[in-house]
């Protein structure tokens, strides 16, 4: 059969987020309030990773002692880099420690990894902007550009399913970064089309890296590299590069035919401001998020069972579908990211300890006698109800229960937790300790003097707002 090499019309999807990323108004004020918290603890986890060799060893210039001229700097450190190592460097940091936010659905992922690109490309349009005597972008640019990244990842996430055909969730990073950092650019309507239609052709990573046996640390920097991706195809397509019109539909040749098994992607939703309004935060634990409510009972159980461990039979997790299928292990553990991965290894450390630092996913807690002991006594089991609310766009909880049962016939009572605490639903609750976890983790890295300048500056909205983008990060800077 003859194929006539005709020219395609750009793709729905393509043409429907550039549309969202030109012409949207954001006119939430929930979502701006919410995307300040999203930045400042952002932020703060990306300083407390700081504190793992693992990751710095990561960090700087391809090439030591690269000069930048207006460079982008990187929060915690002295490095002026170009925007696109600038933004591997950064999302490196956000998501080493498993601490930021999370989105759930059926695409799982975590929407301010986009910040490594965001930030690093306003930081950079800012001092070049500064240096031809134009007025720089500011925090509020950068909270309106965190709004529709995390929209485009989320919505992207709602019913298209890459984990289903073994892709991993970064992808959506790529996209979302790639549509918002090219505006920032000054990109228009050709350069982020043409951006776009990259991204997808660019192909994604593997799920392997999360999955026994392979999991490692790539899953601590994916982020990273994809954001940072994003980036560079942004700034090639500045320059004119060329797009691709039908790269998601092409018959044969498309992302959807090649990797998505002829499923068409689809936006569940129109784009607006969903997905900051809903996100759900890491307040409490540095751990997968399909936990933290099974953190949060076996914290409760703590006072319970820390004296009465040689007298425990068993220890039931009942939990939802997706928690099976992401972290439900047993058998051994080989490493901090297999561990923070791990529905066992978390409850057991809740019970053990009353409490999960990052310190505890190290080989150092790992050896401790009791929490493999813990692990091996476990039953983990479905409650279906728990998978359907997980699913409910109304909902969106991420239910676990934790009940534990000595030799002796008794057993603590059943403790469930539908929400954690980082959830839409508890948010109220949440946003002091959003502060407190911020002040902590910047209290392990800069002075007093310094602690104070970032933590005024940040906890004023209107002025925070108003602040320019470089000197936003300059507050952060060693």
């Amino acid at each position: 059969m003859l194929k006539v090499n005709e020219k395609q019309k750009t793709d729905v999807l393509l043409e429907e987020i550039t549309d969202y990323v030109l012409n949207k108004e954001i006119t939430s004020d929930e979502a701006f309030a919410t995307a300040r918290h999203v930045l400042i603890d952002t932020l703060g986890c990306g300083i407390l990773a700081l504190n793992y060799p693992e990751c710095t060893k990561l960090l700087g210039p391809i090439v030591p002692g690269t000069v930048v001229p207006n460079g982008a700097r990187v929060p915690g450190t002295s490095y002026v880099l170009d925007p696109v190592r600038a933004a591997f460097n950064i999302g490196c940091i956000i998501r080493w420690l498993d601490y930021n936010d999370t989105w759930l659905a059926a695409e799982w992922g975590h929407p301010s990894d986009n910040l490594g690109g965001i930030l690093a490309v306003a930081d950079y349009v800012s001092r070049v902007r500064i240096a031809a005597g134009k007025e720089p972008l500011t925090v509020h640019d950068c909270l309106e550009a965190m709004i529709k990244a995390h929209e485009i990842q989320g919505v992207l996430a709602l019913e298209n399913s890459l984990n289903r055909v073994g892709l991993d969730h970064v992808l959506f990073v790529k996209i979302a970064t790639t549509a918002v950092v090219t505006k920032l650019l000054g990109g228009g309507r050709d350069e982020i089309n043409n951006a776009l239609s990259n991204a997808w052709i660019d192909n994604a990573s593997l799920r392997t890296y999360r999955h026994a046996p392979n999991t490692g640390s790539r899953k601590s920097w994916a982020a990273g590299d994809a954001t940072s991706r994003g980036v560079h195809l942004a700034m090639m397509a500045m320059t004119g590069e060329m797009g691709y019109p039908s790269a998601l539909s092409a018959p044969g040749w498309g992302f959807q035919d090649v990797l998505f098994k002829q499923q068409s992607l689809k936006l569940a939703r129109p784009l607006d401001a969903y997905v900051m309004e809903n996100v759900l935060f890491k307040v409490s634990y540095p751990a997968e998020f399909h936990a933290q409510t099974a953190a949060e009972c076996a914290v409760k159980l703590h006072p319970q069972v820390k004296d009465r461990l040689d007298a425990i039979d068993k220890i039931t997790i009942t939990t939802h579908e997706s928690a099976i299928r992401i972290i439900d292990k047993v058998g051994p553990l080989h490493n901090p990211a297999d561990r923070d991965h791990c529905l066992q290894y978390i409850t057991a450390i809740a019970l053990l300890k009353g409490d999960i630092v990052a310190d505890h996913y190290e080989d150092e807690t790992a050896a401790e006698r009791w929490v493999d002991r813990l692990r091996g006594l476990m039953e983990v089991v479905e409650n279906k109800q728990y998978s359907e609310d997980y699913l409910d766009p109304n909902k969106r909880s991420i239910a676990n229960a934790v009940q534990v049962h000595f030799k002796d016939g008794t057993s603590t009572e059943k403790v469930e937790c539908e929400y954690p605490l980082g959830h839409r639903f508890r948010r109220d609750e949440a946003i002091p300790k959003i502060w407190e976890k911020f002040s902590a983790n910047v209290a392990t890295h800069f002075p007093l003097k310094q602690q104070q300048q970032i933590e005024e500056a940040c906890g004023d909205d209107k002025k925070l707002a108003a602040m320019t983008v470089n000197e936003f990060v300059d507050l952060f800077l060693i």
